[in-house]
């Protein structure tokens, strides 16, 4: 690179999916790049998130396969769940993956400090472990999320709780577990434990969970959760949290609705927080939101030209592939001369419950704000794979269309597969189908996905009973 006053071209703060790509990326153009990661290579959605969870889905997820098998003509024997011999194999492949991310990093040619940076100012870092001092050209924060937790005073007792960062370290199941929380990692996790056989117990402040999604997938993963063996309580919080040496369930949670549930695992899922508490950035003059996020533009630009974030960190849209995308951006933005920046609308999530959920594009809420009225076209039906082994769960799948030009606004699916499924939706989504087009496509027989393409009636709000 051209300017030599400073120790690096690049230097990357976090060693998650976002930091790692631009940092790998930004290397391979010859540029020298460093990047400091304070706790393990992958971030996250490597090492506490996304990876994990999926193993923990899965395993939960045999259980309930396994009773169902009967109804295929499949006997089985004693069935027992050991959870050592399955978080040793998690973990190990966790590790894996973070070597991984290492290995790349370094056969890139990106010097790895195994430590924690802060600001000194816009161009240079503190390396908080050795108390060296490093200067950057271009400095990329991608430090991600943490888990957010209410102060003691808030909450007494909430130093006897857990987050989704332990929740992967528990060494035995517990006997009765109650999460705090009704968005998405509290509702994975309640489907999780519950599947493998714990006493499961959901509290949430609203009246149904997964608040921001489509009416009726909150109302399907509600009914979901219940039909699981989870308890659900709504419309209340904790007040305080006792604990009592000696006891089976040790954990007195007190409820504000004057009731009371005994446990021996308490989490708390109730949102996660831009990871950027002491982090300097005050000192590099790098302006935040009230609730710490980094501010950027489009291109992930801070108000200081020699800063850019990119990630949880800016509280744009809080997922790995997300990161990813703006990371890479970033990199061949600043350092190919070839400027995008990524777009953050249309983007399929899941969310992975069981059945799972699978959504992209709009809510129904949020097109008929934007638009007025709208056009529904839904079903909920018991898929074919269900008709033999017992299992009384349905599936949902709903379009929201604009009826003007018939575009489709969004697509939102309760069920197996729908992860699976709503990717392959969102590139049509992304490419502006419309009914028409779905309605031209010819329908895969015998599938679950198939019902995308025969929905023909609109759904009316006063014949919906009758529908």
């Amino acid at each position: 690179m051209a300017d030599t006053s400073y120790d690096y071209d690049l230097f990357v703060i976090g060693g998650g999916s976002g930091g790692v790509r631009a940092a790998r990326l930004a290397a391979l153009t010859g540029a020298k790049v460093a990047v400091a990661e304070e706790y393990r290579m992958g971030g996250t959605c490597v090492i506490r998130g996304c990876v994990p969870k999926k193993f923990m889905v899965y395993a939960s997820g045999y259980g309930k396969h396994i009773k169902h098998a009967k109804g295929y003509g499949w006997s089985v024997g004693d069935v027992s769940y050991d959870h050592a011999v399955f978080a040793s194999a998690m973990h190990a492949e966790v590790d894996r993956l973070s070597g991984i991310y290492h290995r790349n990093l370094a056969n890139a040619g990106v010097e790895i400090f195994e430590d924690r940076a802060e600001f000194v100012d816009a161009n240079t870092l503190r390396l908080k472990t050795s108390g060296n001092t490093v200067t950057a050209a271009k400095i990329l924060i991608a430090v991600g999320g943490r888990p957010w937790m209410p102060s003691p005073e808030n909450l007494p007792g909430v130093e006897h709780t857990i987050t989704s960062n332990e929740i992967f370290d528990l060494e035995t199941l517990p006997k009765h577990l109650v999460i705090a929380g009704g968005g998405y990692i509290a509702v994975e996790f309640a489907h999780v434990f519950a599947g493998l056989g714990v006493k499961t117990c959901l509290v949430y402040r609203g009246d149904t969970v997964l608040r921001g999604f489509d009416e009726d997938v909150r109302m399907a993963v509600h009914e979901g959760l219940k039909e699981a063996g989870v308890r659900v309580i709504t419309q209340t919080v904790f007040e305080k949290i006792e604990k009592v040496e000696g006891e089976d369930l040790p954990l007195c949670v007190h409820l504000k609705n004057g009731h009371n549930i005994n446990a021996d695992v308490v989490m708390m899922a109730v949102g996660r927080r831009p990871n950027t508490e002491s982090l300097g950035l005050e000192a590099a003059g790098v302006e935040v939101s009230d609730g710490g996020a980094v501010m950027v533009d489009e291109w992930s630009k801070t108000n200081v030209p020699s800063i850019w974030a990119v990630g949880d960190v800016t509280d744009r849209v809080a997922l790995t592939p997300v990161a990813i995308r703006e990371g890479h951006a970033f990199a061949e933005t600043e350092f190919y001369d070839k400027p995008w920046h990524f777009d953050h609308s249309d983007i399929p999530t899941a969310v992975f419950t069981q059945p799972e959920v699978g959504t992209v594009g709009m809510t129904e809420a949020d097109a008929r704000k934007k638009y007025g009225n709208v056009d529904i076209y839904k079903t909920r039906f018991r898929p074919m794979k269900n008709m033999l082994n017992g299992d009384t769960s349905r599936v949902l799948m709903k379009l929201v269309v604009k009826p003007d030009d018939e575009k489709v606004l969004g697509v939102h699916i309760v069920g197996d597969d729908a992860a699976e499924m709503i990717q392959a939706v969102g590139i049509a989504i992304k490419m502006g189908v419309t009914k028409p087009d779905f309605d031209r496509t010819c329908a895969l027989h015998p599938s679950v996905a198939e019902e995308l393409v025969t929905m023909r009636q609109k759904w009316v709000p006063e014949v919906a009973s009758n529908s």
